[in-house]
């Protein structure tokens, strides 16, 4: 048995598939073209969020049992496609719960009290003490998207800080400390709004620019969940109307995003996609994929 690790894994990881008899073959770096050649000759593969699994790397892989994601999101692979040609799906959705959810509250310190840009002043040679007067979090209303495992953990460290969580879900769902609304209620109650749904048509730009017109005048706007989900024009042109406040990103329609126009706004934060990269997480990501891979491939 040999599996194709396709992007950067826990080296313990790879150590634990290898100590099961399966030949690892490590290629965090290998390119869409080289992917569709060398498919044909493994069990399994491993991806992140950079390599893309669709219909022509799945129709190369002729030996194909699992693909195994080592994250949350599945959009980066035609996921029923794969399953039509009997190739097992699978992920690691609760190993970066904590490492996301917590990136998303530093977020909400750091758009209520300017961090960064307070940062940038000093850093400047700046004293710029009247400039950035912020706002508490304690009694502010946050508004999330999607109360997947990662929008639950978000509204937990949200509670104890004092806020009112409301949370916008498809279907019927009750949690400890959230006030399940509709999508417009939402909107015109929250003053931050966080988005953690995967994106699908249903969820493609579900922030836009009636969404915008819908919401309080300064209100923020968080998304460490997918890309896609929020209409990046329309969010420049929110912040430029002064509807938007501030807004903070780790993830893009397009990625790797360099040079986006919304960071020529000084309301805008942001990272490159890092939400699950902490120390903690990679090692549980990792973990999860070893014993995927290697439960995959026993049956």
């Amino acid at each position: 048995m040999k599996v194709l690790i396709c992007d950067a894994t826990d080296p313990k990881a790879l150590e634990t598939i290898a100590k099961a008899g399966i030949e690892v073959v490590n290629r965090p770096d290998i390119t869409p073209e080289e992917l569709v050649e060398a498919i044909p000759g493994y069990d399994c593969m491993v991806v992140r969020s950079r390599t893309k699994v669709r219909k022509p790397v799945i129709d190369a892989a002729t030996n194909l049992k699992a693909i195994v994601r080592g994250g949350v999101g599945l959009d980066n692979i035609d996921v029923e496609y794969a399953k039509s040609k009997g190739i097992q799906v699978l992920n690691t959705p609760s190993a970066s719960t904590q490492a996301v959810a917590e990136l998303t509250v530093g977020y909400l310190f750091a758009l209520a009290r300017h961090i960064p840009r307070m940062t940038t002043s000093m850093k400047a040679g700046k004293w710029e003490k009247k400039k950035f007067k912020g706002i508490e979090l304690t009694e502010k209303i946050l508004g999330i998207i999607g109360p997947g495992r990662i929008g639950l953990a978000v509204a937990e460290l949200a509670n104890a800080l004092g806020m009112t969580v409301l949370s916008y879900y498809y279907g019927e769902k009750e949690a400890q400390g959230v006030e399940f609304v509709p999508l417009d209620e939402l909107f015109e109650r929250s003053d931050f709004i966080s988005l953690h749904v995967p994106h699908k048509e249903t969820t493609h730009n579900i922030v836009n620019a009636e969404s915008f017109k819908k919401m309080k005048d300064g209100v923020r706007i968080i998304n460490c969940g997918r890309g896609g989900t929020i209409d990046e024009d329309a969010l420049y042109y929110a912040i430029k109307a002064g509807k938007v406040a501030g807004a903070a990103l780790d993830v893009y329609a397009e990625e790797p995003s360099k040079g986006h126009k919304l960071y020529t706004l000084d309301e805008v934060i942001g990272s490159p996609h890092v939400g699950a990269g902490t120390a903690e997480a990679k090692a549980r990501v990792g973990e999860e994929v070893a014993r995927k891979v290697i439960g995959a491939l026993a049956e």
